[in-house]
């Protein structure tokens, strides 16, 4: 009992251009294709010097970014900054050009920012969380990321992009199966409650929002038509959308929820008149629901009743004065009635409060889960790992375009963008977006392939023999030209 009782809403994300297998395995899987035994050697020797290669190219820009980060650490930095006595235009410098380095890290690790599109159907919809988060904008440092973004200025930043930067990547679901009896119960009143405002007729007054929202989605889904090929589609299963019935209402529920399977916050506190606070945070977390995706805001409000709640409260008070006022103006009420209509009354509210405590529980039991479970890590060990995972990508993509030429002699671009992903897909079962025009350019830079015309790369050592007919990249003799 469970998925098949709900609706399934499909949610669609952009795929980012990660290769989701271990270096160490796809070296081996690789070499395991390769025939003759001399040839297998030589290939995983060339990969080696690949890899020695490409950390030696990002060693000066991984410690000029922790050399920078050493003045912003929330731990010592605040000490270090006093001693060195620097004035504010070159604290600020330090922070642009660290904030420069860790863009270009983020994306160099296929670390996307985190879009309004995304945060909005994030927002959309409830899994486990059932309160409303608001950031206490006050304790959240607001100047960093405008001057940031007015030297480097950006296209569709996300509403938060004043306070926090979020990266987000790898997709993934979460399932939760439970009896959910306070959420079905806050399902009958949320439909019942929507049924009064259509029977009365308020819910007209809300039309007109409505009607601009749904423009707003047509143009939402216009923008995001261009780009569905590159996306994935993920399901989400929630119990607001469930069928009301008594195997339902009585049963376990399955629902489901996509999840960004890691994910980065950058921040900073907001500084005071006697004390600025110049520290800045990257706290590292994996597979967070989407809907939940508000627990890793840091400086929230405590949450309160919601508005509904708050309604509901207010019309039940209502409801119930009325009753007192009507039932004791009838000259033989029986006293018996106007017991049972107030205790009604009370215990509706009663359960809205206690609802709303059980709530809280779970509020605080999530927030401990995201901080004990779910980070990674913060600081200078997120950025560590980092600067590892640039390299993994980076050589795991020289390799398999390296692999796949070698096999096939020649090819053009797009035929090794689509061999590269094709040949995960049947070795390893995962799917993925090859960066192939970065993985090309890696090659040339190391020397392996020259382009001798906009269509045409070869290996440099055969130069003089080729014509500017042959089209695609030529691998042959390729381990000795390295």
């Amino acid at each position: 009992m469970g998925k098949e009782d709900m609706e399934e809403e499909v949610v669609r994300l952009e795929r980012e251009s990660v290769i989701p297998v271990l270096k160490p395995e796809l070296i081996g899987k690789l070499a395991q294709l390769i025939e003759r035994e001399n040839d297998r050697a030589e290939f995983e020797k060339l990969c080696r010097r690949m890899e020695y290669t490409i950390r030696a190219w990002y060693f000066l820009q991984f410690e000029d970014m922790m050399q920078l980060y050493v003045f912003f650490d929330p731990v010592n930095g605040e000490t270090i900054l006093k001693q060195r006595n620097m004035t504010t235009d070159e604290i600020e410098t330090r922070e642009i050009g660290f904030l420069t380095n860790l863009f270009k890290m983020m994306e160099k690790s296929s670390f996307k920012l985190l879009s309004d599109q995304e945060y909005e159907v994030a927002r959309s919809g409830q899994y486990l969380l059932n309160l409303p988060i608001e950031v206490d904008e006050s304790k959240v440092d607001q100047d960093l990321w405008k001057r940031y973004f007015r030297e480097h200025p950006q296209d569709n930043l996300p509403a938060l992009a004043d306070k926090y930067i979020i990266f987000r990547r790898g997709i993934g679901e979460d399932q939760t199966t439970d009896y959910f009896f306070k959420k079905k119960v806050d399902v009958i009143v949320s439909r019942v409650w929507r049924l009064l405002l259509r029977v009365t007729r308020i819910d007209r007054l809300f039309s007109k929002k409505q009607a601009m929202s749904k423009k707003d989605t047509k143009k939402t889904d216009e923008v995001y038509e261009d780009v569905e090929e590159q996306s994935i589609p993920v399901k989400r299963i929630r119990l607001d959308q469930m069928e009301l019935s008594i195997k339902n209402l009585l049963g376990k529920m399955t629902i489901q929820e996509p999840t960004f399977e890691r994910m980065i916050v950058v921040y900073r506190r907001a500084s005071t008149k006697i004390k600025p606070d110049r520290g800045i945070f990257v706290k590292h977390f994996k597979h967070i629901p989407m809907a939940d995706m508000e627990l890793l805001l840091q400086e929230k409000k405590n949450p309160s009743l919601t508005p509904m709640d708050r309604v509901k409260f207010l019309i039940s008070a209502i409801i119930g004065v009325v009753t007192l006022i009507s039932s004791l103006a009838i000259p033989k009420a029986d006293i018996w009635v106007v017991v049972a209509i107030l205790s009604g009354v009370i215990v509706y509210c009663a359960k809205i409060y206690f609802i709303f405590r059980a709530n809280i529980a779970t509020y605080q039991n999530l927030i401990a889960k995201s901080m004990n479970d779910n980070q990674l890590d913060s600081g200078k060990g997120t950025l560590l790992h980092l600067c590892d995972d640039v390299i993994q990508q980076e050589v795991k993509e020289v390799i398999l375009s390296y692999y796949i030429l070698m096999e096939q002699g020649k090819a053009t671009v797009q035929d090794i963008d689509l061999r590269c992903e094709q040949l995960i897909k049947e070795e390893f079962g995962v799917e993925c977006n090859f960066d192939v025009v970065d993985a090309v350019r890696k090659l040339e830079k190391l020397g392996i392939v020259s382009r001798v015309s906009s269509l045409s790369i070869h290996e440099n050592s055969n130069a003089s023999n080729r014509t500017e007919k042959e089209k695609g990249l030529d691998w042959e003799d390729l381990m000795r030209s390295i």
